[in-house]
């Protein structure tokens, strides 16, 4: 745990950010106003955390999940939030499927190149090579320049 309170709370370039993009252009923020902001944000945080953590452990685990967080919003009476939380947490899966279909199609590509090569050549071989045939293509341009 924190050793100090003030470990607790929120990056202040973080809450200055959100700020920013909650009010309109030309509003001003105190630098106190600022500061209180950012510990009611930090006390409703670690709040959020202390009442998901609680669904955990009636559910035995140790791990906190979306569910118990969607949970904890409900039981601190914020449920008109829930609708916007789940569609943001349903769109980071899509970006996170996304990301995961790409790395594999990737993974595909690469396993497909490789697959017409030589399987006992280590990656400095491979390295060594790519190198050799790059030099090779530099000095024929070079020639190529100098015949012009």
């Amino acid at each position: 745990m924190a050793e100090r309170p003030e470990d607790l709370n929120l990056p202040n370039a973080v809450i200055t950010r959100i700020i920013k993009e909650a009010l309109p252009d030309g509003v001003n923020i105190s630098k106190e106003a600022r500061r209180a902001i950012s510990q009611a944000a930090s006390v409703f945080v670690l709040y959020a955390t202390s009442c998901a953590n609680n669904f955990a452990m009636k559910a035995k685990r140790k791990t906190l999940n979306a569910g118990d967080v969607l949970a904890a919003m409900e039981e601190m009476e914020f449920e008109r939030f829930l609708q916007p939380l789940k569609e943001s947490l349903e769109a980071y899966k899509k970006g996170q499927r996304g990301k995961k279909e790409a790395s594999e199609q990737k993974r595909k590509d690469k396993e497909k190149r490789n697959d017409g090569e030589d399987p006992d050549k280590s990656r400095e071989e491979e390295n060594e090579e790519e190198e050799e045939e790059r030099m090779e293509e530099e000095q024929e341009g070079e020639e190529e320049e100098v015949e012009n």
